[in-house]
């Protein structure tokens, strides 16, 4: 796995925020939407990239940028002369592993306050792990959480507005502690919802069965309740599995699938078959 110290961003850019909005109702954590436009011919970004907000700071180690990557979570918009492409980002703080203090995340925190018309630095575009296959008859199991939605968002809509011939099934689970946390699936932003109607796309939602208390989200219940088509869907050799989003996503899910299978070793022998041929693959942070 590759540290952001190992990313070359020597290649930079300024980008203006053209719009910026919350997208989580007030009272629950911060995620906004940012509306990026890069006026430079040489800047290009895919749904299948992601791009690095570099942020002036000094730390306690001599750094003097601090690098996030971040996903696109639209398609980018492309001209002649510049690209508008879109962001999450979810407010962050961490506890201070010696010191026990909390602190707010530079990048998230700076990202969250930008206004319109502001300028950031960017840099890149980089490689997702994950790609959309080149077969078109290929099943894709899109399992993510909170700002994890952002590719998967890119790569639907990419699917359904540009790929004429596109037979493959299509499942996305995607956890949130509320209906109204479910970003682009709510009752204000319901922009994955316009695909329902598409024979090959479900969206399945897991929310916290008590959001108050911050219990964990139930994404193996939910995957275990759609036992029958994941089974079918794994049947054969051309399905993919990406996990994105919080590392918190990633829990439960070898026991869910395990149940599954029917046994822990057919699972795992599954699982290998499709790391093995790139077909599991994971974005968490």
């Amino acid at each position: 796995m590759a540290h952001l110290s190992d990313y070359d961003t020597r290649k930079q850019y300024f980008a203006i925020v053209k719009k910026t909005r919350r997208l989580s109702p007030e009272g629950s954590e911060e995620v906004r939407e940012l509306v990026l436009e890069v006026k430079d011919p040489e800047f290009a970004c895919e749904i299948d990239q992601s791009f690095g907000v570099l942020v002036k700071s000094n730390d306690d180690f001599g750094n003097t940028d601090h690098l996030r990557l971040y996903s696109v979570a639209d398609l980018p918009k492309r001209t002649k002369n510049h690209t508008t492409i879109t962001m999450l980002v979810k407010r962050c703080s961490y506890v201070d592993a010696f010191s026990g203090e909390l602190y707010d995340g530079i990048v998230s925190n700076y990202l969250c306050d930008r206004k319109a018309g502001d300028k950031i630095t960017i840099t890149g575009p980089y490689e997702l792990p994950f790609k959309i296959p080149e077969d078109r008859s290929a099943n894709l199991i899109l399992i993510g959480m909170g700002t994890g939605i952002a590719p998967f968002r890119a790569f639907i809509k990419h699917i359904y507005n540009n790929i004429e011939d596109w037979t493959g099934r299509i499942l996305l689970f995607y956890g949130a502690k509320t209906g109204l946390e479910l970003l682009y699936q709510n009752e204000k932003d319901d922009d994955l919802t316009n695909y329902y109607s598409e024979d090959t796309f479900k969206a399945i939602h897991a929310y916290s069965p008590r959001p108050l208390w911050n219990d964990t989200v139930v994404l193996d219940q939910s995957i275990e309740e759609r036992a029958e088509e994941i089974v079918d869907m794994l049947s054969v050799l051309n399905t993919h599995i990406y996990v994105a989003g919080h590392a918190k996503v990633k829990e439960g899910l070898d026991k869910a699938f395990s149940e599954i299978m029917g046994s822990e070793e057919k699972w795992q022998t599954r699982k290998a078959e499709l790391i093995a041929g790139k077909k599991w693959v994971e974005l968490v942070y």
